[in-house]
């Protein structure tokens, strides 16, 4: 039977097993949530709360939709609300991927970015300030989520069915993640009932306090972590700790490298919580001394995260790649030439083509390399200049050889110099090129040196 519309592809999601990794003595199978119609789980609670308020009747026609969101329950929203005619106004944390915030505004959503590194409490907050403006919107229901019963309910009565259904009723630990806590509690109401020997299992990112909460029961306080969607540093009303057996910190690094795994090895594209899942699964599977059949979740396809998981600059920025350090100017290069990562653009292409390479690149300027030489730099100041002095004739300036406007007194840096070497360059407004002997190793940009120092600290 072919489904009415998107609200009907809502669920039902594939169970996969993992056949490539090392899960130890176990079968680890995974609930691809990424296939609901907005690309994660969040498509279940999003429709359950609108329906929810629509029952109480504090969701009106016309009525507005405020909600504080790590990205994934916003789309949702916007995708349910949309379909209803509603308007969407999300307040969102300003570490979120670019990816989930075009998508929300795509779907018609209004975003309001507000700071992350804020606790509960601060005007800034994204749920304080979610509440505040939902107070001064006629008409508003804040969804919230973090308190809403419908929340777990959505799991409760489809998330949780599903898995046992789909596992034949047979299945030893769920691996599941805490953002509102309404997976996790949805999921484990019903097993607790439906299969008491289900163990659940928390993955939470290092830094969060749940997983320490769990294995220690002690309140540590909150860090900082790269991870979107999970972890807190406050305990929802939604999230049932009681009902965890056992609770894994998982590093950034560790969750980023297994969700770029699960691609490389099984075709999975998942996100960044995804990968904190698979993480603590994995290790779960390999503590086992008997074989113990689990499941995991995709939380949400890694399409939302390519200019993180799945970016290499990114990585490197983060100081995940595991280059050896030296100390020295080669460290604050993010993207070497010889590991076939600098953007770059050879002297007879147009500027046409050096300017698309920058604006789809997110740089500001280019080497200019010549059989594997670096004989120039342009810069978007080169190509203004250009075009200002020849402002009747825009089109004939974007068709020039970059090598008419290129720079080519060139400020050399030693790769084994000091950093500290680089400041006197940054200071003349020049772009340091960093060289070993005759060889290129990258350029080296003010927001590559304040990056090194920041993962320095």
């Amino acid at each position: 039977m072919s489904a009415r519309g998107a609200m009907d592809l809502i669920g039902h999601t594939p169970l996969v097993e993992v056949t490539s990794l090392n899960a130890g003595p176990c079968r680890l199978f995974l609930k691809l949530e990424s296939a609901n119609p907005s690309g994660s789980i969040k498509d279940r609670p999003a429709r359950a709360m609108i329906e929810a308020a629509e029952r109480n009747g504090s969701l009106k026609p016309g009525g507005t939709i405020v909600e504080a969101t790590a990205g994934n329950t916003g789309v949702g929203l916007a995708l349910v609300g949309a379909s209803k005619g509603y308007r969407t106004l999300l307040v969102v944390p300003d570490k979120m991927s670019r990816e989930k915030v075009l998508h929300a505004k795509a779907l018609g959503a209004e975003v309001v970015i507000t700071r992350s590194d804020v606790g509960k409490g601060h005007p800034d907050y994204y749920q304080d300030l979610a509440l505040e403006i939902t107070r001064k919107t006629p008409g508003a229901v804040y969804i919230n989520q973090f308190e809403n019963p419908a929340n777990p309910a959505a799991h409760e009565a489809s998330t949780g069915p599903e898995i046992l259904d789909g596992m034949e009723g047979d299945v030893d630990a769920v691996v599941v993640g805490v953002g509102s806590g309404g997976t996790l509690t949805g999921i484990g109401r019903y097993l607790q009932k439906a299969s008491p020997k289900t163990a659940m299992i928390l993955a939470d990112p290092a830094g969060s306090i749940l997983a320490p909460l769990v294995e220690t029961g002690e309140m540590t306080e909150a860090g900082s972590w790269a991870v979107e969607g999970i972890g807190e540093d406050f305990v929802p009303f939604n999230c049932d700790l009681s009902l965890v057996k056992k609770a894994y910190s998982i590093t950034d690094k560790e969750s980023f490298s297994a969700a770029r795994e699960l691609l490389r090895k099984e075709g999975i594209l998942a996100g960044s919580s995804s990968g904190t899942l698979l993480a603590a699964a994995l290790r779960y599977c390999r503590e086992q001394s008997e074989p113990k059949r689990v499941v995991t979740l995709v939380c949400d396809t890694g399409a939302k995260y390519l200019s993180k998981v799945f970016n290499d600059a990114f990585i490197a920025q983060e100081g995940w790649l595991d280059r050896k350090p030296t100390g020295t100017a080669r460290d604050v290069v993010i993207n070497p030439f010889g590991e076939g990562a600098t953007i770059f653009v050879s002297p007879s292409e147009t500027l046409r083509s050096a300017f698309a390479r920058m604006r789809s690149s997110d740089i500001s300027q280019l080497p200019v390399i010549e059989d594997g030489h670096v004989v120039g730099l342009v810069d978007e100041s080169d190509i203004l200049d250009a075009l200002v002095a020849n402002e009747s004739d825009p089109q004939g300036v974007f068709n020039k050889p970059v090598r008419e406007i290129m720079t080519t007194r060139l400020q050399t840096v030693p790769a084994q110099a000091p950093v500290k070497d680089l400041l006197p360059l940054f200071a003349s407004g020049l772009v340091p090129v960093i060289m070993d002997g005759d060889t290129f190793v990258g350029l080296a940009t003010r927001i590559d040196l304040i990056n090194f120092f920041r993962i320095q600290a």
